[in-house]
């Protein structure tokens, strides 16, 4: 199996370090989307990154469908079976991922737009809903015991990210989010492979 990737993607992040953690075995391939790689659009016609090959050649993409079916691969080891914390690892990760959804349209919106067409009110709008999430799962901070499941990687994977791209506008006032990623590498040492 092949994982299409790209260090600096959080959705990526968020399916490595899972597939490591569950013990998928998969060669993690750097791909630069912007050059479209004639093997990544074989597997995903939309040309995005993560995407994971199967060894009969069956492209899976979007960060999400990646992670159920490493669950499945695996004997269920990333989601939890009771169906109340399923839900409640289930909207981490929507919330994790919808954080980064709203950051790479800031990203998206000033890297690919001449600086007299950034619309800022489009970048306004998106960082209020980033504030909001932040300030819920600061309110609701996961229990993170023994064994993280797909939300939490998601997180970790959204915090690492923000901090790669958003330094220091997003802590304050936020301490428990600030710790989570030392919290989640003492149930997860591994972390520390994938910080590139």
């Amino acid at each position: 199996m092949k994982i299409f990737y790209s260090s600096a993607s959080p959705y990526s992040t968020k399916v490595r370090m899972a597939a490591h953690y569950a013990g998928l075995d998969a060669e993690h391939v750097a791909t630069d989307t912007n050059t479209d790689p004639a093997e990544l659009i074989a597997a995903n016609p939309l040309g995005k990154i993560p995407t994971l090959v199967t060894d009969e050649g069956l492209g899976i993409y979007d960060s999400r469908a990646i992670m159920h079916f490493i669950d499945r691969q695996t004997g269920r080891s990333l989601y939890p079976r009771s169906s109340a914390k399923r839900t409640e690892a289930d909207v981490l990760e929507a919330t994790a991922d919808g954080i980064c959804d709203s950051l790479l349209a800031i990203v998206y919106e000033r890297r690919f737009r001449p600086e007299e067409k950034v619309h800022q009110p489009w970048i306004d709008r998106q960082w209020g809903k980033v504030e909001r999430a932040l300030d819920q799962l600061e309110k609701t901070m996961p229990r993170l015991g023994k064994k993280p499941h797909g939300g939490h990687f998601a997180l970790a994977a959204m915090l690492r990210y923000i901090e790669l791209r958003f330094a220091g506008k997003w802590q304050k006032g936020r301490p428990k989010l600030k710790r989570y990623l030392s919290r989640f590498e003492a149930v997860f040492p591994d972390y520390a492979k994938f910080k590139d």
